[in-house]
């Protein structure tokens, strides 16, 4: 009778900790799929969009090793604002030097319709372009957000800037990062194009303007500029601590390189920080002609950090300090002259983010 007792308690105990639930469905941001879960029944405040299922970050650790994927919600809008400032300094023979300095921004969004497949649909909205130049005491702006400087040198810009910003482009992208697709650009060639109608007559400048711009924003150009600013982390991990390495042409016969080493340096916090150094070594020409002997000499060095978000993989922020220094030496045997040229330049993406 005491055993029979006992496990009374323990069935009256289990029942009266059992609590009633519900089935509500959600929307797996992992596969993309609906799945159904069990809530309490008496918490009506729960809702797909409010309290979504709990899923792992986009940087997650396997073992030690990080990967990056992305994990970005339907229907929300992700910013990627590129920023480059930079200042120029020259030095004539005779020591007297001018500085100058130039600034270009490009505001463009990325709105997530749907994910299917392990596929994202997003639409990419091209939003602001601004070039500035100050020198001498002397500046120039030409800015979407504003209206047509007066200047007539600047109009041609201001009009094609004008026409590419408030336009649309369709991305396909996998979970992680790879470009599947860009989409339409034909209507901003025309509407580009068409821009010009007053400004270029001529059939023939027309049509190698239009080439030329078609070679400078098209797929292949985006999606490497997608690449370098929103997949970081090298498709087979990295580790705390660990250095990996790019090399691009910084040259068009590819003799001289850019190369650039990434370090993760820390996940953590909701962020990864990700440091940058590299550039191009030390390189020196000298040619004699004439009796003249010139030596070209240039280098550049860069360094910088990136900060990607923990749980989506989309960038936070991205600042990198480059500089270059160029000189140019000529002599005779009995004079020497020489010119030097340091650019020190900032690129910021998404800055103050």
């Amino acid at each position: 009778m005491r055993k029979i007792a006992v496990l009374s308690l323990l069935s009256i105990a289990l029942i009266s900790c059992k609590k009633e639930t519900k089935t509500v469905t959600k929307v797996d941001p992992e596969t993309g799929k609906t799945v159904t879960v069990e809530v309490p029944a008496s918490d009506s405040s729960i809702t797909v969009a409010d309290k979504p299922a709990v899923i792992s970050p986009a940087i997650k650790d396997s073992l030690g090793v990080y990967y990056q994927s992305f994990k970005l919600e339907k229907g929300k809008t992700y910013p990627l604002t590129t920023n480059q400032k930079d200042v120029q300094t020259m030095t004539a023979p005779d020591g007297k030097t001018q500085s100058g300095t130039s600034e270009s921004t490009d505001e463009m969004t990325f709105t997530v319709n749907d994910f299917t497949n392990g596929v994202y649909d997003i639409t990419i909205n091209l939003l602001r372009k601004k070039n500035s130049q100050a020198a001498n005491g002397k500046s120039i702006v030409v800015d979407t957000n504003l209206g047509e400087p007066k200047e007539e040198q600047l109009k041609m810009m201001w009009k094609v800037n004008k026409a590419l910003v408030g336009n649309k482009l369709n991305l396909k992208m996998d979970k992680t990062g790879k470009v599947l697709s860009i989409t339409g650009f034909d209507p901003i060639y025309t509407k580009v194009t068409s821009s010009l109608a007053g400004t270029i007559k001529d059939a023939k400048e027309k049509a190698a303007f239009a080439k030329n711009f078609k070679q400078s924003f098209n797929q292949k150009v985006l999606t490497d500029q997608f690449s370098k600013n929103l997949t970081i982390i090298p498709a087979n991990g990295a580790k705390i601590g660990s250095k990996w390495t790019q090399s691009e042409n910084a040259t068009p016969d590819g003799k001289i390189k850019l190369t650039t080493t990434y370090t993760l340096k820390s996940v953590g916090n909701g962020v990864a920080v990700i440091d940058v150094a590299g550039g191009i070594p030390h390189k020196s020409d000298k040619r004699t002609q004439e009796g003249i002997t010139r030596t070209m000499s240039s280098e550049l060095s860069q360094n910088g950090k990136i900060t990607l978000d923990e749980n989506t993989g989309w960038i936070k922020n991205q600042t990198i300090n480059v500089k270059t220094t160029q000189a140019e030496t000529l002599s005779d045997g009995k004079q020497t002259q020489t010119m030097k040229s340091v650019s020190n330049s900032t690129v910021n993406v998404n800055p103050g983010k």
